[in-house]
């Protein structure tokens, strides 16, 4: 490894990678010998990558830390699959040479005539991700035992979509029984459950866990921000927020960091987190509009003055001190709609070429998170105990009443009783108001709704 000399003469690894995984352990309590066992558990785009990340920056330190990743096993890659991924491999000299030098190249040869099936534990522990083929990763340690993965894990990071990760850490809290450490849990999913009852309220992926596990909410961390995963792993420059407690949030920054992928730390975990899934729902809509109005640009900017205002409007309710999330939510937005797979989805809705009856997992893809978020936000936000004053008919009205592209994009996917291309109408309808005017009500009024999210 090459060192580099510091002011004081002390010789450190590049970067201080090897100082950086030192003060974790300590942190944890880890003794000499005593390995530091992460897991990721998930191998979507994002997840995988993670991993990826991590296993670049620390796999070489052997003897002190293990970086491993859970996917289930028996999924099957396709024959059209196995040849896109033979041409990439076969275009990359660098990845060709690992895996003739592996003994891996011939089954891959097989795979593209068709003489062989692949799966999709099997090709990642070669660095590819069935959703994110063209993104070759480093080699990664696969484990398809959930038991096996997390039963002794220090750090186990949450890879799996939000409308999965109830049931995966519920399982897991079965192979958690005998535990007398407390793990610590960094999430990486974006989306939310509605619950009704007793009061309207949003379930985030970190309230999932700790529900599911009994692991301390103090434990349990959101890692976020405006990022494209295989950007990310091509080193793009990136950067990201984690979020929680100040005990393991600073460290965990400090960990994570690398030189094109800043980490900073946040206090406000959980309306980090919903934002999260709040752009997701409008970049569908984003999709949606730049399809049907053939790219548009004066389409996308009416749209994107619509869609803001609305999330400006609904990030009232959320939070007493919206204006500290304005950034982070328009930069994550801003992303997801020039390159993220909910506005993707969109496009190919309107296209014709996907329908809403398909799901919401898509092939090369994987979860569309934006859709169940769709129905959570818009079910929440129908409640008659939240109401608001309608700025002009002298009602109360429930707020999604005053989201006009919510409750079309409702109507389009979960209720699917609307065309795609009724979506247009939300941005050309006479009686709209000015989105100005959503924003000054929202700013206006004392709309916070601190049970949204389960405060009192």
């Amino acid at each position: 490894m090459v060192g580099s000399v510091h002011m004081n003469g002390s010789v450190h690894g590049a970067n201080g990678t090897e100082e950086r995984l030192d003060e974790l352990r300590r942190l944890l309590g880890k003794s000499e010998g005593d390995l530091l066992k992460i897991v990721s558990v998930g191998a979507g785009a994002w997840g995988s990558v993670f991993a990826a990340l991590l296993q670049d920056a620390y796999g070489h330190f052997r003897e002190k830390v293990q970086i491993r990743i859970w996917r289930r096993p028996g999924r099957m890659v396709d024959r059209s699959t196995a040849e896109h991924l033979f041409e990439v491999i076969n275009s990359r000299e660098d990845v060709l040479r690992r895996l003739i030098r592996r003994c891996a190249y011939l089954k891959y040869v097989e795979a593209r005539l068709g003489d062989r099936t692949l799966y999709a534990d099997e090709i990642l522990k070669d660095g590819f991700c069935l959703n994110m083929i063209e993104t070759p990763l480093c080699p990664l340690k696969v484990v398809t035992n959930l038991q096996e993965a997390v039963w002794d894990a220090d750090i186990v990071v949450n890879g799996v979509p939000s409308t999965e990760t109830r049931e995966v850490f519920e399982e897991i809290s079965e192979y958690w029984k005998e535990r007398i450490s407390v793990p610590v849990i960094i999430s990486l999913a974006k989306g939310i459950e509605a619950s009704l009852d007793p009061i309207p309220r949003i379930i985030t992926p970190t309230q999932m866990i700790s529900s599911a596990t009994g692991v301390p909410t103090e434990n349990i961390l959101y890692l976020g921000g405006p990022n494209i995963a295989s950007e990310i792993y091509n080193k793009e420059y990136a950067n990201a927020r984690i979020c929680g407690s100040n005990k393991w949030r600073k460290p965990l920054a400090k960990f994570l960091r690398q030189p094109h992928f800043i980490v900073w730390d946040n206090s406000d975990l959980v309306t980090h987190e919903v934002m999260g899934g709040l752009k997701n729902v409008y970049a569908i809509g984003a999709g949606m509009v730049a399809a049907l109005t053939n790219e548009s640009a004066t389409s996308k900017s009416v749209y994107f003055a619509h869609c803001t205002s609305e999330m400006i409007f609904i990030t009232h309710l959320l939070t007493e001190q919206p204006e500290k999330l304005a950034g982070p939510l328009l930069a994550d937005t801003y992303v997801t709609l020039l390159k993220g797979r909910n506005a993707w989805y969109g496009q190919m809705l309107a296209k014709g070429e996907l329908s809403p009856d398909m799901g919401d997992s898509i092939k090369g893809k994987g979860m569309i998170q934006g859709i169940s978020a769709v129905g959570a936000f818009f079910e929440l936000l129908s409640q008659p105990s939240l109401s608001v004053q309608h700025p002009e008919e002298n009602k109360q009205v429930a707020p999604a009443e005053l989201c006009p592209i919510l409750k079309r994009l409702y109507r389009i996917l979960i209720k699917r009783e609307l065309p795609v291309r009724d979506i247009l109408q939300a941005l050309r309808d006479e009686t709209m108001n000015d989105p100005r005017e959503r924003i000054e009500m929202a700013q206006s009024h004392a709309f916070y709704r601190p049970s949204l999210l389960g405060k009192p």
